[in-house]
This record gives C-alpha cells, structure tokens and sequence, in this order.
C-alpha cells in the first residue's frame, strides 16, 4: 500500500506541475503582456511597463515561471489589484463557506442516492425503479440553474417556507446556525448529485447482483438484509468512490451557479465577481483551485478504492 500511495502521489505532483505552468502561461496569453491583462486596456503604456517591471514580467518566461512556483509554495497566489487585497486572502475568506455547503451537499446526496440505487438494482424493472430512473433523467437534463430557480418559485414564492436569498452571514457553519436560509442552496446541490449517484450506484449494484458471491450466500440462507448490507453494499460502493472523487472539482463549478442564483458568499460568488470585474489574478487563482482539487480528489479516490479492493492495488 505504501508503495502504491507513493507512486500515486509522484503522478499527482507532475500533474500539478504541468497545471501550474498552464495557469502561469494563461494570464501571459491574455493578452499581448501581463501588466497590460492586470491593469486593462485604458492604462497608458509606460504604467504597463512600469508594472511589469516591478512584478519581473519583464524578466525571461523561464526565470518568471520559476519566481511563480516559488511563489505558490509559499501560499502566495498573487495580488487583486481591483480590490487591492491579496489572493490567498480573499479565498481564504470565502473558501470556508464553499466547503460547508459542498460538503453538507456532497454527504446529504450520498445518504439518499446509495440507498436509492441499491433499491432500484434489487428491484430492477419494478414501477419504483422505472419511476426514479425516469425522474432522474429529466434532472440530469435539467440546468442546476434552472433547478434553483424552480425551487425558489415553488418553496420561497407560491409556498413562502424558505427565504429567497442564501444568509449572508461570514461563518462557515451557517448551515448549522442559519439551515432556513441555507436548505434551497443546500437541497439545489443534493439533487443534482442525486441524480448522477444513484443511477450510478443501481449500474453497480446491478453489475454485483450478478456476481457469484453473491448467489453463494443467498444460497446459504442468509437474511436478504444482511446479502445486501454485508456482502452487495461494500463492493456496489468502491465505483462510486471514484465517482466522488471526480465529482469534488465539479461540486466547486456547481457552487458557482448556486452562489451567484442564491447570492451566497462563498467562492463561486467571488469567481462571478471576479469575471465581471476581469479580476484576471483571482480568476487564475480560482482554476489553480479547481486542477488541485481534481487532482486531491483523484488521489484520495484511487487510495480508498485501494484499501477497500486490494486487487487494485497489485494490478498497479
């Protein structure tokens, strides 16, 4: 196991790598020089060279790419010069939000749709399993956007039991404080991971109900509770665990139509911001975010299935 986490964590350094050189060479492409990207098109031509010159964009490409690393490993991600605060700052600020509400969503949707899933595969083809599949497919085809809005017609407006409006309170755990304000935002994100997990988990089921061990212990009597808790659920999982480990960086762009629909202070609002302003330093500092958490959630998804499947382990 040792030997398989190192491997795997000398792959995610080298991708990181190459993520941190696509991020530095974007803000160069932006435009014809960085300072000329940071301080726009109405800035006169000896402020851009003085920019960059100050920052050492006038500097070869390679020694400014190794100034960037440095930079990143010593948590700096630049300055925003819009609303002249550092970068780190602002996510540092916002980033606390984002994660509770991801994460609420994240762990809320993975206790309805494992279950869901199982269900459906045990009872493949019946009227339930039809309807949800059904159900699922018209939410998978419909825009998380389109869902909150939805929501906030049918639960703030025509039936007025949540607030329209996110809490706009500087905790993290408003969900906790303030869960009124929080539960459109929160039950937005639960359905669109709903839909994806669970159809997700019935195929896996499906494929595990099909598997000999599994004939072996109905074979021996065993309680249908104890064939589908103790022997299906544990292997009907380990895809799934995969799936969330690709789903986190999709959570964070999931954020972002969330936060700006329900005005909630988090990263994806910041972002929102940052594009209208063309904040190009929180924009790149943003994607930097989403290739890590890529990345981190790879990882931890290949060494979880690892450990719970050790014939991953010995194939790698």
């Amino acid at each position: 196991m040792t030997m398989y986490a190192l491997r795997r964590i000398a792959v995610s350094l080298l991708v990181l790598l190459g993520l941190s050189l696509v991020v530095f060479l974007m803000l160069h492409f932006i435009s014809d020089s960085p300072g000329r990207a940071v301080l726009g098109p109405q800035a006169s031509p000896q402020a851009v060279a003085a920019f960059n010159e100050e920052h050492g964009y006038d500097r070869p490409v390679l020694v400014q790419y190794v100034s960037y690393l440095g930079d990143l490993v010593r948590g700096d991600l630049g300055r925003s010069y819009k609303l002249n605060e550092q970068v780190s700052v602002l996510l540092w600020q916002n980033a606390g939000r984002s994660a509770m509400l991801s994460f609420a969503g994240l762990i809320l949707s993975l206790i309805i749709a494992i279950p869901l899933g199982i269900a459906q595969a045990v009872r493949k083809n019946s009227f339930m399993d039809r309807a949800a599949t059904a159900v699922s497919y018209v939410l998978y085809a419909t825009p998380s956007f389109l869902i909150a809005l939805l929501l906030i017609a049918i639960l703030s407006q025509a039936i007025p039991i949540f607030p329209a409006e996110a809490s706009q309170s500087s905790s993290p755990w408003v969900i906790f404080t303030d869960p009124r304000a929080m539960a459109l935002p929160l039950i937005t994100l639960t359905v669109t991971n709903v839909v994806v997990f669970s159809q997700y988990q019935r195929s896996s089921a499906l494929e595990q109900l099909g598997q000999d061990y599994i004939k072996v212990a109905r074979a021996k009597g065993l309680p249908e509770r104890m064939v589908l808790t103790k022997h299906l659920l544990r292997n009907a999982c380990i895809p799934l665990i995969t799936l969330v480990g690709i789903q986190i960086p999709i959570l964070l762009a999931g954020n972002l139509i969330v936060e700006s629909v329900f005005n909630y202070p988090g990263l994806g609002l910041l972002f929102l911001n940052s594009l209208h302003r063309e904040d190009y330093p929180v924009l790149l500092a943003y994607t930097l975010i989403g290739g890590v958490l890529t990345v981190a959630g790879n990882f931890i998804a290949d060494l979880m299935v690892a450990r719970a499947d050790r014939r991953i382990e010995l194939k790698k």
